[in-house]
């Protein structure tokens, strides 16, 4: 495994008070310990060897809790928002000069239980600016999102999704830096608006897993989550 992995843990995680008005959401406990812990623990495994973990709210105690990844035995660097919180993408845009030509995107409140490897392999080869994983989602766990068709990525529109789609974005992206170019340096942006026009602009490559995804950004959510680790054995 070759391509770091920025995580998006700046969020102010408001579904989630009152848990997150004191820590950030990748320090709330889920199933006995932080969750964060449990996604650096599994992008080890996965032989990821650096993590960028974009911060924000509250983003000094994750980097006391965390530090530099030795007692994961990964290497985590940080970016930080400041005084602006930047978004989901304006933060991502900050973190370019840690992260290198190609990195994938993970978001703070999400565990993934799929293999990374061909998912690299698949984005490497599209050619493409950015890989977004779907899932066919049906509107169980949240509105689809996402038009797939024929192993093709069609269009992704979280702001206007439509009855046709019936994939959602899973939460697992794959991007080259270029694709951020054209967006302002330390001015908040979302990156689910970057990927509607990269898809609109046919530079958006997907790729369909079948697990399901967990999430801790809801109580409804962590408390699958917590059912989820409470099951999982390692």
């Amino acid at each position: 495994m070759t391509l770091p992995v920025a995580i998006l843990a700046g969020g102010l995680a408001t579904r989630l008070r009152p848990i997150t008005e004191k820590i950030p959401k990748a320090l709330v406990d889920v199933a006995g310990e932080p969750f964060v812990f449990r996604q650096l623990r599994y992008l080890r495994d996965q032989g990821i060897r650096r993590v960028v973990l974009c911060v924000g709210f509250l983003g000094e105690l994750v980097q006391d809790a965390v530090g530099d990844g030795s007692q994961f035995d990964i290497d985590v660097a940080y970016s930080t928002d400041g005084d602006i919180l930047l978004g989901t993408g304006g933060a991502l845009k900050r973190a370019l000069p840690l992260l290198g030509e190609h990195f994938f995107v993970l978001y703070g409140d999400s565990f993934l239980p799929v293999d990374f490897a061909p998912i690299e392999i698949a984005f490497m080869a599209s050619g493409k600016k950015a890989l977004m994983t779907v899932l066919k989602n049906e509107d169980r766990w949240d509105k689809s999102n996402v038009l797939f068709r024929d192993g093709n990525l069609v269009e992704y529109n979280k702001r206007d999704p439509r009855l046709e789609m019936e994939y959602i974005d899973y939460g697992l992206g794959a991007l080259d830096g270029g694709a951020l170019d054209t967006y302002p340096d330390d001015k908040p942006f979302d990156l689910a608006d970057v990927y509607h026009t990269l898809s609109l602009e046919h530079q958006l490559a997907g790729y369909e897993v079948h697990q399901r995804f967990y999430e801790i950004g809801s109580h409804s959510g962590l408390k699958e989550a917590e059912m989820f680790f409470s099951r999982r054995v390692g």
